[in-house]
């Protein structure tokens, strides 16, 4: 069975840092092997220049790797960021961002994770991750 965006957003709501959770990420649709997150746009994000600054999208990434391997378990286990490689493709003004957290592989102490983070106004693509967790639970 899938896990609902309201199961999702509780994970977020009880896990994470409250730094992680002033960024104001929702839970937008889940799969068996996938989430897709929304960063809504916050002029406290931006940088100068007016672009959502790097760091947010980094976060954004990274809390979206920990719901889509969740979905995938079925619901939240400890786990710990092991890598990310973020590349920086535009910058984003005035928008909110999607965030595609897609589970390549999911083992049983190991997840791998492909993310894409997209304007959601314009649908032009913002930036790309590339994740790696240990399962610890």
């Amino acid at each position: 069975m899938t896990m609902t965006t309201a199961e999702a957003d509780e994970i977020l709501s009880v896990n994470f840092a409250p730094w992680v959770l002033d960024l104001g990420l929702t839970v937008e649709t889940l799969g068996e092997d996938r989430a897709v997150l929304r960063l809504p746009w916050s002029d406290r994000l931006a940088r100068e220049g007016g672009g959502l600054s790097g760091q947010a999208l980094m976060a954004a990434a990274d809390t979206a790797t920990v719901i889509a391997v969740s979905a995938a378990r079925g619901g939240f286990v400890p786990m710990t960021t092991v890598q990310q490689s973020t590349s920086f493709q535009r910058a984003v003004t005035g928008a909110d961002v999607l965030i595609s957290a897609v589970l390549t592989k999911l083992g049983r102490r190991m997840a791998f994770a492909d993310v894409t983070l997209s304007d959601a106004v314009s649908g032009a693509l913002a930036a790309r991750a590339s994740t790696v967790y240990a399962i610890l639970g």
